[in-house]
């Protein structure tokens, strides 16, 4: 399949950009990994007449610490977020969401931003990232807004961005002591393979042995966009964890989510897969959470 063709802009800042994004429109497209827009363009899903590449914006690429948050620039790879040790230190779910994406060469080349942009429902990074409590920035000519990652997703293929908005960056407020996380993904095979189900926690408790003070849920592949298992959250809140508070809160969890059938399973395979991955990423998350040794930044 050949590329159509297109008119090639490279700008050198975030700025430039933006301002190339205003000018065209829907005719442009951003390229950051490439691994969705070129092969939808060699399918002729998409025919942009303008490609906006983001390879030269340094500040896009950057991992780092500010105001009490670790800012992902858009065009971090699954690659870098799987090997960063600031990453897997305090955001482990996401280090393991990275690493189970595709396969090598696609990890080196899909970035954060494009993840969330495809807007998939069996996307790895978003469950992950919406655990987390994760804020997107969201930068346009003229302007920028920051809104809940959890806000974000309409649908398959669909989210709130607006014409002529790009992704500059995640932030993740750095997780408070006694806290930990968990990703399980199923899927057919063990690479390249697309969730069946995936599931990411988070949990705070508010000493090593006492209540859970915080949780979080987030189920991917079994609804049109990744879905806060509320049910789940709320039985979890206030009790001690155990494996027997983490099973009630797989069924909780199950009753929550809300899959179809398709060739990767049925509604009813999925629902049950739902339960037993979310005891699992609650046994990670609270197994974290007791040995996790609590890091300040400065």
């Amino acid at each position: 399949m050949i590329l159509p063709r297109f008119e090639y802009h490279e700008p050198g800042n975030l700025e430039e950009a933006c301002e190339i994004f205003a000018e065209f429109k829907d005719k442009a497209g951003l390229l950051a990994g490439g691994t969705d827009l070129l092969v939808n363009m060699k399918k002729g899903l998409v025919s942009p007449k303008h490609v906006v590449s983001l390879g030269r914006i340094g500040p896009l690429k950057g991992i780092g610490i500010e105001n009490g948050h670790m800012s992902i620039g858009s065009c971090v790879t699954a690659a870098d977020m799987a090997e960063s040790s600031e990453v897997k230190h305090d955001f482990m779910a996401l280090s393991m969401g990275a690493a189970r994406l595709g396969s090598p060469l696609i990890r080196n080349l899909a970035t954060i931003g494009g993840n969330i942009i495809s807007a998939r429902p069996a996307a790895d990074m978003p469950p992950s990232l919406i655990a987390y409590g994760a804020e997107v920035v969201l930068k346009k000519q003229g302007g920028e807004r920051t809104m809940a990652l959890d806000d974000f997703f309409r649908g398959p293929g669909q989210t709130v961005i607006e014409p002529g908005e790009i992704v500059e960056k995640v932030l993740l407020e750095i997780p408070p002591p006694y806290s930990g996380s968990g990703y399980v993904k199923l899927g057919k095979r063990k690479a390249l393979e697309i969730s069946v189900v995936n599931v990411a926690a988070f949990i705070s408790l508010e000493s090593p042995d006492g209540p859970i003070r915080q949780a979080r849920v987030v189920l991917g592949a079994v609804a049109p966009v990744p879905l806060r298992a509320r049910k789940a959250e709320k039985a979890l809140i206030g009790q001690r964890a155990g494996e027997s508070l983490f099973a009630k809160a797989g069924d909780a969890a199950a009753g929550d989510s809300k899959p179809i059938d398709d060739f990767r399973g049925s509604a009813r395979y999925r629902r049950e897969m739902v339960a037993v991955l979310t005891k699992r990423a609650l046994d990670m998350s609270f197994a974290e959470a007791k040995a996790r040794e609590w890091r300040r930044w400065e």
